[in-house]
């Protein structure tokens, strides 16, 4: 059997910053310390990066090696334990084969905005079963593999501890008809059911805004509780996913959004429009 990709976590990519911000107080090249680890330089750079795990065992010898002070250091051994438990997306990893929802699942915020569909934390199981029905229509097991999955992850809005969703969907995501009149009709329905709850504001951008921020397509951004975790962007398409980290890069995305959102239709006014397309179904 394979060996499961390493998935990108909040916990992994905090873990990673503070290895490579400890070797750099120690004064020490990322061939220094590679060498007197008895590693290769291509070992720990993928550490440093959060492309490779890194064990309990591997930071102790990475944090004896600089010398990092033994309150710090306990609590860098605790946060690579954290970093590797499983999680239930694992059940999962053949559907789940990136990172993105184990970096969904550590989120205190997500912003999205989308262009053609309904955000797969909002979808309804027909919904859903058409869109995933369309990428393998030969493979009805697959689809339900794919469809439990992705019903498992909606319940993520639903925790104690869930992050709060806002999203703008363009009109063209609203009229898009998938799996037929009723199936929509019911999807735009739970959009409207959805946006009741505390922790979620959906917004429409009516087709009369013309052009925007949100025309080269659709986006998200993860946000975190703890300070020391950087805003994250993502983005998904036929040729693969794109994760956005660098400072200017995010803040670009974070504009980006903050234009869209206040572009679109308030609250009340999104709840309007979403129901008026149901009601013409």
């Amino acid at each position: 059997m394979a060996p499961v990709p390493h998935s990108l976590t909040a916990r992994g990519r905090r873990l990673a910053r503070e290895l490579r911000a400890h070797r750099e107080r120690a004064g020490m090249t990322l061939d220094q310390a590679a060498a007197a680890l008895g590693w290769n330089r291509f070992k720990l750079g993928r550490i440093e990066a959060g492309k490779t795990k890194a064990t309990a065992v591997d930071v102790e010898r990475i944090l004896g090696l600089y010398g990092t002070e033994d309150s710090v250091h306990a609590a860098l051994i605790q946060l690579a334990r954290d970093a590797g438990r499983r999680g239930w997306w694992t059940a999962y990893s053949g559907v789940f084969t990136g990172g993105y929802v184990s970096l969904e699942d550590e989120a205190s915020e997500i912003r999205t905005y989308h262009v053609q569909l309904v955000p797969g934390l909002l979808q309804t199981e027909d919904y859903a079963r058409a869109i995933i029905s369309a990428g393998v229509p030969d493979d009805p097991d697959e689809v339900n593999k794919r469809l439990h999955a992705r019903m498992a992850r909606k319940t993520l809005l639903s925790r104690p501890d869930a992050p709060t969703l806002r999203a703008v969907l363009a009109e063209s995501a609203l009229r898009q008809l998938i799996g037929g009149p009723h199936v929509m009709r019911d999807q735009l329905t739970e959009l409207n059911r959805a946006a009741q709850r505390p922790n979620v504001d959906v917004r429409a951008l009516p087709y009369t805004v013309g052009a925007h921020a949100g025309v080269e397509g659709s986006f998200v951004i993860l946000g975190y509780a703890d300070p020391l975790d950087p805003d994250i962007g993502y983005s998904e398409g036929v040729y693969g996913n794109v994760y956005i980290e660098g400072a200017d890069h995010v803040a670009r995305c974070n504009a980006a959004f903050d234009a869209i959102w206040d572009a679109a239709l308030d609250e009340e006014q999104s709840a309007a429009l979403i129901a008026a397309i149901a009601a013409d179904l």
